[in-house]
């Protein structure tokens, strides 16, 4: 019992050790604004990171999510500024497109990696031409909501901890929650039981595609000008946020809290480089190292685990 408690808190106790460290490092970060500035970027790498789970969560992987963010971030400087109405119609196509891919990919049995790199290129190039360089405008209510000034806590984590509460109670607590981890559990099962496959993917996916849209805004929305380019690593980030979390590729077995609290790991590795002065192109490196140690430590807890 103590080794599963264990194990379930080892994201909890890296986030814990990497903002000690930082802290460390940098005793000026221990404060509303210090905090506030490590994880300006944690809401849109927080929503991404809940769309990869969504398809983790099927047994799939999306290689998409980064170009997708940046699409996003580029029709909502453009279109949604200039055509709100327009938009959120091309908005909601994308979302209905990512449930088109799910549906093909279950219909025709193809692999989730090779469909959705192929979809990274059509994205990319989407946004692109949409906006051939960065620029544009971010509209002036998402600039306001993602520059909210929260008393005590800092918007940044009050918004993490909100989205991991709701896709907890909504994923892990629900009826039809179990039914979606089940698809990525046992499929027979949930076939034999009478529920769609089909249906599932579609739904999951399509979920993944809204989140992915919301990573899109929230980032226009600090960031004020769109770019196709602007979330390239939103999918290493992404997947990294997942199994730093506690998920696994395999079995339905994810938790948001913990993809969320994987994501703000990943946010404040990024800053505690830049305090021990480290370039910034070693980042993905650093990530990566915490990641392997975390997926160690997992490995250890759980081999002590099943050797009791």
């Amino acid at each position: 019992m103590n080794r599963r408690f264990l194990r379930q808190a080892l994201p909890f106790l890296t986030l814990a050790v990497v903002l000690a460290a930082t802290f460390y490092v940098q005793p000026r970060t221990m404060s509303y604004f210090g905090l506030n500035l490590m994880l300006q970027y944690a809401v849109p790498i927080a929503l991404a990171t809940i769309a990869q789970m969504f398809i983790i969560t099927v047994n799939d992987l999306d290689l998409s999510i980064g170009p997708f963010v940046g699409l996003v971030s580029c029709i909502g400087a453009t279109l949604l500024l200039d055509n709100p109405l327009l938009g959120i119609l091309a908005l909601l196509v994308l979302i209905a497109t990512y449930g088109a891919v799910g549906a093909l990919i279950h219909i025709r049995n193809l692999p989730s990696i090779v469909v959705t790199l192929g979809l990274s290129f059509v994205w990319l190039g989407i946004a692109v031409l949409i906006l051939p360089s960065p620029g544009g405008k971010a509209p002036v209510w998402l600039k306001a909501l993602m520059g909210v000034q929260t008393p005590w806590v800092p918007f940044p984590i009050i918004a993490a901890i909100v989205i991991g509460v709701v896709v907890h109670l909504a994923l892990m607590l629900s009826s039809y929650g179990v039914i979606a981890r089940g698809a990525g559990g046992n499929p027979k099962a949930l076939t034999r039981a009478g529920w769609s496959m089909l249906n599932t993917k579609v739904i999951m996916y399509m979920l993944a595609g809204f989140f992915g849209v919301l990573s899109g805004l929230a980032l226009l929305g600090l960031t004020t000008s769109g770019d196709a380019h602007v979330a390239d690593r939103y999918t290493l980030y992404s997947i990294a946020g997942v199994i730093l979390g506690g998920g696994e590729f395999i079995g339905g077995r994810v938790s948001p809290l913990g993809a969320v609290v994987g994501a703000l790991t990943l946010a404040l590795a990024g800053s505690f480089l830049i305090f021990l002065k480290i370039s910034p192109d070693w980042q993905i490196g650093a990530q990566g190292a915490i990641l392997i140690i975390v997926l160690a430590l997992r490995a250890l807890v759980s081999y002590g685990e099943h050797k009791r």
